[in-house]
């Protein structure tokens, strides 16, 4: 049985990018992952366009919370950053990465879609590499 992989995505507001790639890490990885995420200055809610559109992909973001980097604790596998910069502080992390990614929330549908698509991509691809 492979060991249980800790993994936290991190974005400014943790509304948008953190908490769709929180779902595909949790789509993808299923019982073989701990996926979190947090913001450094969260918003309070999840974007309902997040929500929408993981909808489309059968995800329900109905239960996650947006959250603080202070509510999160202990070591992870991986910490990805979503383009924050010095927004997002230093985590202990065996594997760190940024992923630039642009803020879709104030993007069209289409737009958005591409953004939450190359999310998905990039959390099999690292699931993968885990």
């Amino acid at each position: 049985m492979r060991p249980i992989r800790r993994l936290l995505f991190v974005c400014v507001e943790n509304s948008n990018r953190s908490q769709m790639a929180e779902a595909f890490a949790r789509l993808h990885g299923g019982d073989t992952v701990d996926a979190q995420s947090a913001g450094s200055r969260p918003s309070g809610r999840i974007n309902p366009k997040a929500q929408r559109f993981m909808a489309e992909l059968g995800y329900d973001l109905g239960s996650h919370r947006s959250k603080s980097l202070d509510q999160v604790e202990g070591e992870f596998d991986a910490v990805i950053t979503m383009g924050c910069g010095d927004d997002c502080p230093w985590i202990p992390a065996a594997r760190r990465e940024d992923w630039a990614l642009p803020d879709p929330r104030d993007m069209d549908d289409d737009g958005y879609r591409g953004v939450r698509d190359e999310i998905g991509r990039r959390v099999k691809a690292l699931l993968e590499s885990l």
